[in-house]
């Protein structure tokens, strides 16, 4: 995810609470749909197409943290 600003999530991983929050609940999410989609967990369709778009809502949070955090570097 973003490799352009790989230097930036490693630095604001060790740094950033909100970030490192927001990051790793975007990795939660990624993870528990490709459980759900690969059958190791249960889950609906729906429940699938929720997180989907809560992982999406995620990513476009901390593409707006990164690109604050740019701009004021």
């Amino acid at each position: 995810m973003f490799p352009e600003y790989r230097e930036l999530i490693s630095s604001l991983k060790g740094n950033d609470a909100h970030f490192t929050r927001l990051f790793d609940k975007h990795n939660e999410l990624d993870q528990k749909i490709k459980n759900m989609e690969n059958h190791i967990e249960p889950g609906t369709p729906v429940e699938i197409e929720t997180m989907k778009k809560e992982k999406l809502a995620l990513k476009d949070e901390l593409y707006a943290h990164l690109k604050k955090v740019e701009a004021a570097a």
